[in-house]
């Protein structure tokens, strides 16, 4: 895909969760993962199935009004 094209878009952000505590929101598109390009959300399920609960990431995030930004997450355990 192209850089336009890229990433995986925020269809929900669990509240209280470890997404809606880093700053995600629903539009959101998630490029970077830990430093993985995401380019799908295949991708994005990958990145975060090989990454180990409580072992905090960076995010790459493209906002709906265009602006970047740098994340961090913390994923948990789904219970």
């Amino acid at each position: 895909m192209d850089a336009k094209n890229a990433g995986a878009r925020i269809v929900a952000v669990h509240v209280p969760g470890p997404g809606s505590t880093a700053g995600l929101v629903r539009g959101d598109v998630l490029l970077r993962f830990d430093g993985v390009r995401i380019d799908s959300a295949t991708d994005l399920a990958r990145a975060v199935d090989a990454t180990r609960p409580g072992k905090t990431v960076w995010l790459t995030v493209r906002h709906r009004n265009g602006a970047y930004q740098q994340l961090t997450v913390t994923p948990g355990v789904v219970t």
